[in-house]
């Protein structure tokens, strides 16, 4: 499985965690496909994302104009989550990839150019206070 349909399975795990607050190996296995093999990436940005939520979330609040994560779909959280999540944590991606797929998998979710309006601006703003914060 290659990156893009790790992140789509992420979200997809994601939201089944938000949810039903399933664990989230339980979540990953949901979303495989029969004979499909959960990789390291996915594995690790779907923990990995859980495992900093917190903080995560802190930086989507700030980067939130006239907005809270709360009236957000949780589609769109779970995107915005995992873009940030490698944004901040996985060396090898560039930031400008990681806001990319998430513009594109915004917009695949929804079949609409708003959604991608819309993650763009807000990871744009959360790449700006990571450099600032460096």
């Amino acid at each position: 499985m290659n990156r893009r349909v790790a992140r789509i399975k992420a979200v997809q795990s994601l939201y089944q965690v938000e949810m039903t607050d399933v664990h989230p190996d339980e979540a990953i296995q949901a979303v495989l496909e029969e004979g499909e093999e959960k990789t390291p990436f996915l594995n690790n940005i779907v923990h990995g994302t859980l495992e900093n939520l917190e903080e995560i979330d802190q930086l989507l609040e700030k980067a939130l104009k006239n907005w809270n994560l709360s009236r957000l779909s949780r589609v769109d959280r779970a995107i915005l989550r995992i873009a940030v999540y490698e944004m901040k944590w996985i060396e090898d991606i560039p930031v400008n990839v990681s806001i990319n797929e998430a513009i594109d998998i915004a917009k695949g979710f929804t079949g609409e150019e708003e959604p991608g309006r819309f993650v763009n601006g807000v990871l744009s703003n959360v790449a700006a206070s990571l450099i600032k914060d460096n």
